[in-house]
């Protein structure tokens, strides 16, 4: 098993988007409202460049990256633009997570709040401030945003202190994958609290005054028992567990106990009151770190994910818990679950008895592009990559992170397709651009280029955009492209993404978005991705009221296959499996959470079939600008690439999805409309085709996409049919098709020499190296 141990609030699209200012302004106004191997770094981290004594630039193979920030550019920074530090403890160790669930603990936003925002760890929901730690539950979704949002509102039930207690700021004390431990300290006593997804528990540890429980309102008391007192406070049930030789004293509103300078107590949300007796038995059981382990076996297209606490027994000697699942986690968990559920966000929680559990996910494989068929028109695909090779701007301004990413992919997509029709010259000078392009932003100096802040442990692209470098958003949107288009030259050009060549540097931004070393000094571990969640958080700072957010999850996936080819494509089997666990884990939450696919998710009275986003309290059907219709499904499928065929894995929900846009909008997709017609082969390439071969010469292609890719994938797809997942293979890079009963099988072989690939109905196929193959 592999442990892998420890959105941004502004995104992209319109180069003007005109600020956003729907669903920004919405935003403000909720801010100011409230195989057994220890999986380590890929390569990079295991030895950290070091610069030499009082240089600024650090040599990384044939690029670099520079340890001072560039003059004129800015790093993390509060909303009025002065830089900012990890608020965390003087015991913290290893480098700042970013993009958490409780990221606002450690990334202090605005000036004026020391404390962070509400964290939506569900089921409870917590709101740091001086005293302590608020704490609640919400099981009752509401509307608002003219209908537009649906949240599950962070309630306050109770409030976890010391008496006395008068902290100038909440800090950061320490994590694990999905849990945190906050620390408080001001007025003579200390409180620390650990709190984690999934978690009914809080566990507090105090000293130098009592442990003190306030409730908002007259508690209804069901339970008084020394140590164990339970309560329903607000119309929900909580039992609070102090030391057996330090009972609870109740008056008034507030519960105190005699805990001392090491005392503890916990707090639990229990479904009903009868379940007292469930829970009693792990009150004193601590949590003090979490992680998740995985191991993917490729011959049997398995990825298997265990997510495993660490407790520490405080009284008595039980060390186990209670953990509630996630939809995606328990309809896929290979043990057995109690009967006790929560409701949350995403649907709901099932709760598991034990430190840990179990899922088990088929992986249904990462193509790195789709095969070119005989049915389209060769020699005008020939022609449509000329006239992007003829274009004056391939690389447009501003010609930032996000938008030379986007650039540079759009070419990379171009080249496995040129050289599948004969066209060597164009493939080559298709690839000499990206390589140019890479290198410019891998060369440390230049007007485009990296820098490391060690404060944060975070690699900074600059010129930077959507807040990349200022507020740590979108690290793996961005850095996506860059790796994708390494990939594909990686493809032509093994030598060029050689360690001490260029593909230091790449290994470095995957190390950036997704490094995995628990023991790394450049980078905090899982930085844009949420293991216990499913997918990223795109915020840096997470400093909303609504907690944090995750727009564009098909961009996380398209780092999660870049990611996975790279590894492929260079020889390293660890860093394609951290691939594959990324994209497949994420594979299980994107229609779930963002498309209600099964009607699980979203509340009944909702009148949407999609969000743009998902928050920590509820999903949004507004974007990040003001979009429109096209863009609030769109934001979700691009950019499009063979390892977007996910979006196809239920062809039958895939197109209930394209039905419901072009209900909403009266008519057939035009905006974005290569996005949408791409969607569209994933479940109809027949009409796909149709749509491109009435439009394709006057309708303009969105900024990552290009005519020539668009034809290709749909005339594939029109081909071969809609994504089969009944069948696997024993490769990471495969997809099965259907069309009226006939399959069509294709393969990549990332390897230097041929390779016989095995699906699970016993076809086989040769893959020549570095090549895809098809047959059927």
């Amino acid at each position: 098993m592999k442990p892998l141990s420890p959105a941004r609030y502004a995104h992209r699209r319109p180069r003007s988007r005109g600020g956003g200012l729907g669903l920004f302004a919405a935003a403000t106004a909720l801010v100011m409202g409230g195989s057994a191997l220890a999986l380590t770094g890929s390569g990079a981290d295991d030895a950290a460049p070091v610069s030499a004594e009082g240089s600024t630039e650090v040599p990384v193979g044939s690029g670099g990256y520079t340890t001072v920030l560039p003059e004129g550019r800015s790093g993390p920074s509060d909303l009025d633009g002065a830089p900012v530090s990890p608020k965390v403890t003087d015991d913290f160790e290893g480098p700042a997570p970013t993009n958490e669930w409780w990221s606002s603990l450690i990334f202090q936003r605005y000036s004026d709040n020391p404390y962070g925002e509400n964290l939506f760890a569900h089921p409870l929901n917590f709101l740091p401030h001086s005293g302590g730690l608020d704490m609640g539950h919400s099981d009752t979704p509401t509307l608002v945003g003219d209908d537009l949002k649906y949240e599950y509102t962070a309630a306050s039930d109770l409030t976890l202190g010391v008496t006395g207690l008068d902290s100038p700021d909440t800090r950061t004390a320490d994590h694990g994958d999905w849990t945190v431990t906050a620390h408080w300290e001001g007025g003579g006593p200390t409180l620390r609290v650990t709190l984690g997804q999934g978690l009914p528990f809080a566990y507090a540890e105090t000293s130098g005054a009592d442990a003190r429980v306030t409730f908002d309102g007259a508690p209804e008391v069901w339970h008084e028992d020394g140590s164990t007192v339970g309560v329903t406070v607000n119309g929900r049930h909580y039992a609070l567990f102090s030391p057996s030789d330090a009972p609870w004293t109740l008056e008034g509103d507030t519960l105190t106990a005699s805990t001392g300078d090491e005392g503890y107590y916990s707090a639990a949300l229990l479904p009903s009151p009868d379940d007292l007796d469930r829970f009693a038995p792990y009150a004193h059981s601590f949590v003090t770190g979490s992680v998740v382990e995985y191991d993917y076996d490729e011959s049997a297209a398995t990825l298997t994910s265990t997510y495993r606490l660490e407790t520490e027994a405080r009284e008595g000697e039980e060390t186990g818990t209670l953990m509630a699942l996630y939809p995606h986690q328990w309809e896929n968990a290979t043990g057995d679950l109690t009967d006790l559920t929560y409701a949350s966000p995403r649907g709901e929680m099932r709760v598991s008895e034990g430190a840990s559990f179990t899922t088990e996910l088929t992986t249904q494989g990462i193509m790195p592009s789709l095969p070119t068929v005989d049915e389209a028109d060769h020699d005008r695909m020939a022609a449509l990559i000329d006239e992007v090779l003829a274009e004056e701007e391939l690389f447009p301004e501003p010609g930032d992170t996000y938008w030379d990413g986007k650039a540079m992919g759009r070419l990379a997509q171009l080249v496995p397709i040129a050289d599948s029709i004969g066209r060597t010259e164009a493939r080559d000078e298709l690839l000499g651009l990206v390589k140019g392009r890479l290198e410019d932003w891998l060369t440390v100096g230049g007007a485009r280029q990296f820098h490391h802040d060690a404060e944060w442990g975070a690699m900074l692209g600059f010129p930077d955009s959507f807040g990349a470098a200022t507020e740590l958003n979108d690290h793996d949107f961005h850095y996506g492209y860059f790796v994708s288009a390494a990939a594909m030259v990686a493809r032509y050009d093994a030598e060029w993404a050689d360690e001490d060549a260029w593909g230091g540097m790449i290994r470095l931004l995957i190390e950036d978005v997704a490094g995995t070393d628990p023991d790394s000094e450049m980078f905090p571990r899982l930085r844009s991705f949420s293991p216990y969640a499913g997918h990223g958080w795109a915020s840096g700072h997470a400093g909303f009221a609504s907690g944090n957010n995750q727009e564009s999850s098909s961009e996380g996936m398209h780092f999660a296959a870049a990611t996975a080819h790279f590894g492929a494509l260079t020889g390293d089997e660890e860093l394609r499996d951290l691939g594959v666990y990324l994209h497949t884990t994420q594979a299980s939450t994107v229609a779930r959470y963002w498309q209600n696919q099964g009607g699980g998710t979203f509340p009944e009275e909702y009148p949407e079939d999609v969000v743009g986003m998902v928050w920590g309290d509820g999903g949004d059907y507004r974007i990040w600008w003001d979009g429109g219709h096209e863009e609030h499904y769109g934001i979700n499928y691009l950019p499009i690439t063979a390892g977007s065929l996910y979006l196809g894995h239920d062809p039958e929900h895939a197109g209930a999805v394209y039905d419901s846009l072009v209900d909403k909008i009266g008519g057939e997709p035009d905006v974005w409309r290569d996005i949408h017609w791409a969607h569209r082969a994933l479940s109809d390439g027949d009409d796909a085709l149709r749509m491109f071969e009435e439009q394709w010469d006057t309708y303009e292609p969105e900024a990552g996409g290009s005519v020539p890719h668009t034809y290709q994938w749909v005339s594939t797809l029109a081909a071969f049919g809609t994504v089969d997942v009944s069948v696997t293979a024993d490769t990471a890079h495969y997809a099965v098709f259907d069309k009226e009963g006939e399959r069509t099988y294709t393969a990549f072989n990332p390897a230097s020499e041929a390779l016989t690939v095995t699906f699970s109905d016993g076809t086989s196929l040769e893959v020549p190296a570095r090549q895809v193959a098809v047959t059927n």
